[in-house]
């Protein structure tokens, strides 16, 4: 017979045949809200995608202890309208957890409107083993802390405006010239062995000249009129609607070119036979796409979702 005791499945006590019909049991009995711990001698990992698969995404797992000896876990049912929050919102409220996203090439920018489940799914990723992850960051003690995140979110539009200007817009006018200059380089020298770097090369004219078009519109209307509905002078029935939209488009192109690139490249391996020049390359890439996540987070779904809700309002 299983033990619960305060709130405590033991299952290394349950015939195996009966482990999950009882851990199962035990959930649908819960009320909203309410939950237990499981306790086990292995991780209970098979139990998340099961209670996944059969009763949808209606709770909520935390490892509490993983090992080597005992596995302890806490289920809970969520309350019934609270859902998952999506990549960009996570992101919004912690971007500390952007690396981890980072990590598994998770899209939270272009693609933030996703849960993790969903983002997971469709690369195959083990979803349990990223959210473990998200919740470790909350955790993380004073002896080993991830870098204090800037307080994006709690800053006023028109300052988070001038901030992604001087430096995102500045780190990308700034890396153009040594993308472009590098980019054909390798193509030239290595293309031939390795066709791939052509379309890598013609990927990063795409980008800068993508990039040079697009902040030019935000730095000459979009930001402006965002700075205007700030200060409450936007008066002239000009809407910031339809250029957000466009915005978000291309941040859209950007998002595919760069991630062509990632695939292109083996997730910037450099092969054996790859020249100083060729690694270079690879590194600025790779910092120019993390750069970029955060540019069109911090746009996406702080700047431009703020502003559309302050014109709403008016």
């Amino acid at each position: 017979m299983e033990i619960l005791e305060d709130g405590i499945l033991n299952v290394t006590l349950i015939e195996p045949r009966l482990k999950h019909p009882t851990i199962f049991e035990h959930f649908d009995a819960l009320e909203e809200g309410e939950g237990f711990v499981i306790l086990n001698d292995h991780d209970p990992k098979p139990v998340y995608y099961q209670l996944l698969g059969e009763r949808g995404d209606i709770f909520i797992w935390e490892y509490l202890e993983q090992g080597p000896e005992w596995w302890k876990v806490s289920i809970k049912k969520r309350v019934s309208g609270e859902s998952d929050e999506t990549l960009g919102q996570i992101a919004t409220k912690d971007l500390r957890k952007a690396e981890i996203f980072k990590k598994y090439g998770l899209d939270f920018c272009c693609g933030g409107k996703k849960t993790v489940k969903q983002a997971c799914a469709e690369k195959g990723l083990d979803v349990a083993a990223v959210e473990h992850e998200l919740q470790q960051a909350e955790k993380q003690t004073s002896g080993s802390p991830l870098p204090r995140p800037l307080p994006y979110n709690d800053w006023k539009l028109d300052f988070l405006a001038d901030y992604v200007v001087n430096t995102h817009h500045s780190y990308v006018k700034a890396s153009i010239p040594e993308l472009i200059k590098y980019a054909d380089k390798i193509a030239k020298v290595h293309g031939a062995h390795h066709p791939e770097l052509l379309t890598i090369d013609e990927l990063v004219h795409d980008i800068c000249t993508e990039m040079t078009e697009h902040m030019e519109k935000e730095e000459s209307f979009v930001f402006p009129y965002i700075k205007q509905l700030v200060s409450a002078k936007a008066n002239d029935g000009t809407s910031v609607q339809k250029p957000i939209e466009l915005m978000e488009q291309e941040h859209e192109i950007v998002g595919k070119n760069l991630s062509d690139i990632r695939m292109l490249s083996n997730n910037y391996k450099l092969p054996e036979d790859a020249c100083t020049s060729y690694g270079l390359l690879y590194k600025m890439l790779e910092e120019f796409e993390g750069d970029m996540f955060t540019h069109i987070h911090l746009e996406n779904n702080i700047l431009f979702k703020k502003a559309l809700e302050i014109e709403k309002s008016r």
